[in-house]
């Protein structure tokens, strides 16, 4: 299999990853929030601790206030109901 026809920047699968993170985005503006804080308030949420990574002060700063995105349980499921898992591999399965 080629990455071109089964990864996820593929164009059979980059769409639909497109659909979730616009989806996902429609949760965030009732947040108040971006997708990556939706993200990483999510993923606190799910027990784990993420360590995104970036070169931006501004995009640090903008990570660290994602601790004080308050998701409920109905977030959680709606979230989750959008985004059950991306689709596509991350490589060519030769890889």
């Amino acid at each position: 299999m080629m990455c071109a026809d089964f990864c996820r920047v593929s164009k059979v699968t980059f769409q639909k990853n497109v659909d979730i993170v616009d989806k996902l985005g429609e949760i965030a503006k009732e947040k108040n929030c971006t997708v990556a804080q939706l993200a990483i308030a999510w993923t606190i949420a799910k027990g784990a601790l993420p360590i995104p990574g970036t070169k931006r002060r501004k995009y640090l700063e903008e990570n660290v206030e994602a601790v004080n995105i308050q998701l409920t349980s109905d977030d959680l499921a709606r979230i989750d109901a959008v985004s059950p898992n991306a689709y596509g591999g991350r490589y060519p399965d030769t890889v």
